[in-house]
């Protein structure tokens, strides 16, 4: 087999599989959608948690979750001003 043919075949794969996704999302209940965020949210703040207790060698949970908040706020802060910069730039 090619690096070709191993090209299409992974194309395939990948698009495939981002079908079957779609197919999935339409198929469920607006209830069922909601339920999947916040299962995908929960999932990534305990990876954060996770993360953050590991990088920054942090034994109690609480002190991480303050770690993981401010981390969030300084995201937020940031994604605010870069919106704030490019409405600037429109007028």
């Amino acid at each position: 087999m090619t690096e070709e043919q191993k090209q299409q075949d992974l194309i395939k794969l990948q698009e495939s599989i981002y079908l079957d996704k779609v197919r999935r999302a339409r198929a469920m209940t607006p209830e069922q959608r909601l339920a999947d965020v916040f299962e995908l949210t929960n999932d990534v703040l305990g990876r954060m948690l996770a993360g953050v207790m590991w990088q920054k060698k942090i034994e109690d949970p609480a002190e991480g979750r303050k770690v993981v908040a401010q981390q969030i706020d300084r995201l937020r802060y940031v994604h605010d001003y870069e919106l704030s910069q490019l409405k600037g730039a429109k007028s």
